[in-house]
């Protein structure tokens, strides 16, 4: 936004501090509903033939609800903020001056009701730094001699000992000193594969370890930890995220003063204040200060029809100026979770036969690949028989009895000492290129190799395509997988820039460089790692079919079902909201332009000319509310595929 532009951040503030009476009065929503009592009761009163009463009545509302509109609009000058509602305050306060207090109060309706939808339809504060912070490492089990003693993870001291049981968080940066295990670490770099760690691994605090106890030196206290930097970036993030300029206030830059020198016009001319008022009554521009919230509540409505969540108006307005969409990998184009791409014979057995015996030993381990290959088994109608004696080395493979043979599934490393006999063929095969592979030893003969690849969402390139129908012009991958596989996701769907090994704040600092570009970027994530760049963005994107948890929180826009395309309708609904909210102010500022000239030649007197822009608003409003309809995006991003994409490791 240039320097220039004029602004009113009250759409996306937070609430006032106390000794900020009036605008805490303003953002409640009793003040329009106690200015429609007094139009009332003293319409009721002049009804009964009490007039003096009804303009007493009328008098004493307009000075109790009046006052703080104009309070607030004097407040908002002071600080430099000249915006659209100074026309609405200054013939409010002129209303006051000249006793014309039923047309004061018709005023203060128009903007404080304005004031109440801007604030059903503004900014929810976003929690996502709560939620970071609740989700964070709370417990570190330390290591003092033979006693392990129960800590805070704020007290871990550097170069403390510390133990991390099965399924327990990792409470700071550190490195393994013995144990064997893998490490869950999605949330942190998004690679969909868990991490191998044994003696001299470093470990990320906020990683999960999945199956054997570990014992680790702290490296870091928590405070300095990986985790505790992606809270801080996020809270930087939001905090630096400047606020939207209102839309009515753009066009209330040259509408103000037009109106302005209107009067001045008129009065030299006439002298005639009442002229004055009709003038300014008439051309109080509600169809700016009602156009927009009212579209923006429909547009928010419909976009929840389609399960889409817009947390506030900030993001329906920006998302159809979105000219650049940086997305992360793994969970978003890819699937986020490793299948069985393959199973390779290499012996006498079939491969169905081979996928039977090894999904037998699987199905009793909890590693994460062993349920997948269990899943892809019985996807593929096969029932695993019962297993006998089996017995699982954390992180290497299992070995057990079935139906009289004995089976081993497991690394490369670990079927070789098992059986040396098949060492020789396992170094022929190797794993270079091949992703991620299990081996698969019955009775001694190598018999089958599963590979295990990430798999590309069906439909991806006929979505970018449908971006760009949008005017999205340029897309980005970024991910804290391997550059490797980073690079073979992005040319296989057609996207040209990409970079991976990235950790949170390297993420941050691409979507920064990019907004510093001047465009308007849209990043779209799934994980706690791209929590900070979410925030950072112009508009924040998250899929949260599963809950979605910290990155929902951060995001301006969550995806609530397992659904890429609805990014495109959310970008389609945006764009008609606010081409229906740019209609309805060139309409209803039409018209109130056309009664200001009858105003100033003394035709419309002030009490009916804010009952014809009473009328104005009705139409407006009307107008508005088709952003409520549905809206489609280009038909090209839900033709959606369903044949799978694979990937190596990691995808």
């Amino acid at each position: 936004m240039p320097a220039t532009a004029v602004t009113n951040d009250r759409a996306n503030a937070t609430p006032s501090a106390p000794g900020s009476p009036w605008k805490n009065r303003l953002a409640s929503g009793w003040l329009p509903l106690l200015t429609l009592t007094f139009i009332v009761t003293g319409t009721i009163i002049r009804f009964g033939a009490h007039p003096g009463v009804s303009q007493a009545a009328w008098w004493i509302g307009l000075v109790i609800v009046g006052i703080p509109v104009v309070a607030h609009t004097a407040r908002e000058v002071s600080s430099g903020r000249f915006a659209v509602d100074l026309v609405a305050t200054l013939a409010i306060l002129l209303a006051l001056i000249l006793v014309q207090p039923l047309a004061g109060l018709v005023i203060v309706l128009m903007q404080t009701g304005g004031e109440a939808l801007e604030r059903y339809a503004g900014r929810k504060a976003s929690d996502a730094v709560r939620a970071l912070e609740e989700a964070a490492p709370r417990t570190a089990h330390r290591i003092s001699g033979n006693q392990i003693v129960d800590v805070t993870a704020e007290d871990v001291k550097v170069s403390e000992l510390l133990l991390v049981r099965p399924g327990e968080l990792v409470p700071c940066d550190g490195i393994v000193i013995s144990g064997r295990s893998h490490i869950d670490v999605a949330k942190l770099t998004g690679e969909p594969l868990p991490v191998l760690a044994e003696a001299g691994t470093r470990l990320m605090s906020g990683s999960v370890n999945q199956e054997g106890p570990i014992r680790m030196e702290a490296l870091a206290p928590a405070s300095e930890s990986q985790y505790a930097r992606i809270v801080e970036l996020v809270r930087s993030a939001q905090a630096s995220k400047a606020p939207l300029q209102r839309l009515a206030d753009q066009y209330g830059v040259w509408f103000t003063p037009l109106t302005l020198i209107v009067c001045v016009i008129a009065y030299v001319i006439s002298g005639d204040p009442i002229r004055v008022l009709a003038i300014l009554v008439v051309a109080t521009p509600c169809p700016l200060i009602l156009a927009t919230p009212v579209a923006i509540i429909g547009g928010i409505n419909s976009a929840a029809k389609r399960q889409i969540i817009m947390r506030n108006g900030t993001a329906l307005e920006n998302l159809g100026e979105i000219s650049v969409a940086v997305f992360d990998k793994t969970g978003t184009i890819t699937v986020g979770r490793p299948g069985v791409r393959r199973v390779i014979t290499t012996g006498t057995l079939a491969e169905l036969e081979v996928l039977r015996l090894a999904a037998a030993v699987e199905r009793v381990s909890s590693h994460l690949l062993a349920r997948t290959l269990v899943q892809a088994a019985e996807t593929r109608g096969v029932v695993p028989p019962e297993p006998t004696d089996v017995r699982e080395e954390p992180g290497r493979g299992v070995t057990g009895h079935v139906e009289g043979s004995l089976v081993t599934v497991g690394a490369a490393a670990f079927a070789a000492d098992h059986y040396p006999a098949v060492g020789p063929r396992l170094a022929a095969l190797g794993d270079a290129g091949s992703g991620l592979r299990a081996y698969v030893v019955v009775n001694g003969e190598l018999v089958g190799i599963v590979e295990y690849a990430d798999e590309i969402r069906p439909g991806i390139p006929a979505f970018l395509r449908a971006l760009k129908k949008l005017g999205v012009r340029r897309f980005v991958l970024l991910s804290g997988d391997q550059f490797s596989n980073v690079r073979t996701v992005a040319d296989t769907v057609g996207i040209s820039e990409a970079a991976g090994d990235l950790f949170p704040e390297q993420k941050v600092n691409v979507v920064r460089d990019l907004i510093e570009e001047g465009l308007k970027v849209m990043m779209i994530g799934d994980g706690t790692n791209d929590a900070p760049a979410l925030s950072t963005a112009t508009v924040g994107v998250a899929l949260a079919s599963q809950g979605g948890g910290i990155t929902a929180e951060a995001a301006d826009v969550v995806i609530l079902i397992d659904d890429i395309s609805r990014v495109a309708e959310a970008i389609s609904i945006s764009r008609s909201t606010m081409r229906i909210a740019r209609q309805c102010i060139w309409f209803g500022l039409g018209l109130s332009a056309a009664a200001g000239a009858f105003a100033a030649w003394g035709a419309i007197a002030p009490v009916p000319g804010a009952l014809l822009q009473e009328g104005i608003d009705l139409v407006v409003i009307l107008n508005a509310l088709r952003a409520s309809r549905p809206t489609q995006a280009p038909t090209e991003g839900r033709e959606l595929s369903t044949r799978p994409q694979w990937l190596g490791v990691g995808g």
